[in-house]
């Protein structure tokens, strides 16, 4: 059966970060994740993990400069000191939170330096991040993203994520599925989910279009998670979606997808 991360950098935004833990578990979350938590001390955020007695799964390395519009800093060549410098600092919050899985966002190709040049970049910085994170016992994740939310991503397909993975040669990197940059770029949801199950290491949902709750667009999510199920993935799904309004407002696809998957589980 499925299991429910709520990301905190989407849901329960109405409250200031370190209380979104307490509405996370009232809404009956036991597994949370989040996008960035630099911004607070480890100490701070473990203590509402431990007061809410929840688990926190995942967030990403820093990514630049994400209010300025970075999205990712991994491909640029004159950054690594940089990014390196953020994956310590990554590893440090991940080990003060029990967290096993660390995402790296690729980053906005520049339009003057070479594709070649970018992915040799990206390359090195991934087998550098695996390696790191390996010695504390911490997976990376890589994540396609689509280009119609963010033109010029790097990355958008999970068949490039999984050659880059082979590329490096590491054991230690797994593709972060997110079903609606998949259903942006191309679909095919539970086919390409099949084809490299292998490999997708965490998963995430939202509905499309507009990017909000599951039952909001036009995605089939029972059939999903049954079909999931079937497939023998036993991982966690984040909940990523941009809520239409009051989080808890839009909270009842919920119950009703744990107890589709109970079904077939």
């Amino acid at each position: 059966m499925p299991k429910f991360a709520a990301n905190l950098s989407m849901l329960f935004t109405e409250v200031p970060f370190l209380e979104r833990f307490g509405r996370a578990a009232h809404a009956g979350f036991d597994l949370v994740e989040c996008q960035f938590p630099y911004a607070e001390t480890p100490e701070a955020i473990a203590a509402q993990l431990r007061k809410h007695g929840l688990t926190m799964v995942l967030h990403n390395l820093p990514a630049g400069d994400w209010e300025g519009g970075e999205r990712g800093i991994a491909i640029l060549p004159d950054r690594m000191e940089e990014f390196r410098r953020g994956v310590r600092e990554a590893i440090g919050y991940a080990m003060a939170l029990g967290v096993g899985q660390l995402n790296c966002l690729a980053g906005v190709q520049p339009e003057d330096i070479s594709h070649q040049t970018l992915r040799k970049t990206f390359l090195d910085n991934l087998r550098f991040a695996a390696e790191a994170l390996g010695e504390e016992g911490i997976r990376l994740l890589i994540e396609p993203v689509n280009r119609r939310d963010i033109p010029g991503f790097f990355l958008d397909t999970v068949e490039d994520a999984v050659a880059l993975i082979e590329e490096t040669g590491s054991s230690n990197i797994a593709v972060q599925y997110d079903l609606y940059h998949q259903q942006r770029t191309r679909g095919e949801l539970l086919g390409t989910y099949r084809m490299n199950a292998e490999r997708i290491g965490h998963i995430q949902l939202a509905d499309n279009p507009g990017r909000n709750e599951p039952g909001t667009g036009e995605i089939n999510f029972d059939h999903v998670f049954s079909a999931l199920d079937e497939a023998g993935y036993d991982g966690v799904i984040g909940c990523e979606y941009k809520p239409r309004g009051v989080t808890e407002d839009g909270l009842g696809w919920l119950p009703q997808l744990k107890m589709a998957a109970r079904r077939v589980g």
